[in-house]
């Protein structure tokens, strides 16, 4: 009996230091994420007061100038949207695709080991080399040029990996009696993963789209690499207003400009009114990230709200 109430005792004070160990931990985390937090606070608030005079329509609708006062970001957020449009439309696709096929098609052999450890370690790959591999693949073997469709589908190889690691996640965070009650009721493979397996795991794939999407849009060497402008005055041509069909297309072989190049030029200019117009780049950029996963969260709810468990 008496042995019996020490063991209590000891797994007691084991208890009792694994919270506190615990407790510790959870402060230690906290900490660390207030001075991220704070951090990241202070960079935003001093970009915003010093850019916020620049923010208004003129700085919209102006093309970039060698006056800093009459300067604007017209060619880069057309271009950014533009290449973001060509990203979404070649990534997410062919990642979600990919994510689905590995996780509920393909053989589980060494074959899907090697290609899950690739893909992994693509997601890792420094941005620079996806610039050099499309600077050959892209602007020079297939012959796409310095254009807004070579710039798309740089940044899409560098999303996929995210997007594919994110579907295959989210789809293995999917209880199997799901697809054990889809087969009992007679349902084949494709009509379990299209009707129960995908809309339940797409709240997850969409936060890895967004985090790719979010990622693409701040990028810069990649870019610079195929050949971006840093100083462009006019826009590219409407999308889908051209003579059909081919010139429906114009656009795609367009030069251009982004965000975050444009706010490269202005920054390696010594004149303090260019630092203030990148600072004014720089806030809408973010805006436009914020907007970005302000979407991907509403549509998140959207698709959970709409979910029966």
């Amino acid at each position: 009996m008496k042995k019996t109430s020490q063991t209590t005792a000891d797994i007691r004070r084991m208890v009792k230091k694994s919270k506190r160990w615990d407790l510790w931990f959870i402060m230690l985390g906290v900490f660390c994420m207030l001075i991220c937090l704070i951090a990241l606070a202070a960079l935003f608030l001093e970009m915003a007061v010093k850019g916020m005079g620049r923010v208004d329509g003129d700085f919209f609708m102006n093309f970039p100038s060698r006056r800093a006062g009459e300067a604007g970001i017209l060619s880069a957020w057309v271009g950014s949207v533009l290449v973001m449009f060509v990203t979404a439309v070649a990534a997410i696709p062919l990642g979600i695709a990919a994510g689905i096929y590995l996780e509920e098609y393909s053989r589980k052999d060494w074959v899907a080991d090697l290609i899950e450890i690739n893909i992994t370690n693509l997601a890792g790959v420094p941005s620079i080399v996806y610039g050099l591999l499309a600077l050959g693949l892209f602007v020079h073997q297939l012959g796409f040029g310095q254009s807004i469709l070579s710039a798309g589908l740089t940044l899409a190889l560098l999303i996929l990996p995210i997007v594919i690691v994110a579907t295959r996640e989210s789809i293995r965070a999917i209880p199997e009696m799901i697809r054990e009650g889809a087969y009992a009721l007679g349902a084949t493979k494709w009509q379990a993963v299209q009707h129960h397996i995908v809309p339940y795991s797409m709240p997850g794939i969409l936060t890895g789209v967004i985090i790719g999407m979010a990622r693409a849009i701040g990028e810069t060497a990649p870019i610079i690499t195929i050949g971006a402008l840093t100083f462009i005055a006019f826009l590219p041509p409407a999308p889908f207003t051209g003579t059909p069909p081919a010139g429906m297309f114009d656009w795609l072989s367009s030069p251009f400009t982004v965000m975050p190049i444009q706010m490269f030029n202005w920054t390696s200019r010594p004149e303090e009114a260019f630092q203030t117009n990148a600072a004014a780049a720089g806030f809408v950029l973010v805006l436009m990230t914020l907007a970005m996963n302000g979407l991907a969260i509403w549509l998140r709810y959207r698709w959970r709200k709409n979910i029966n468990w």
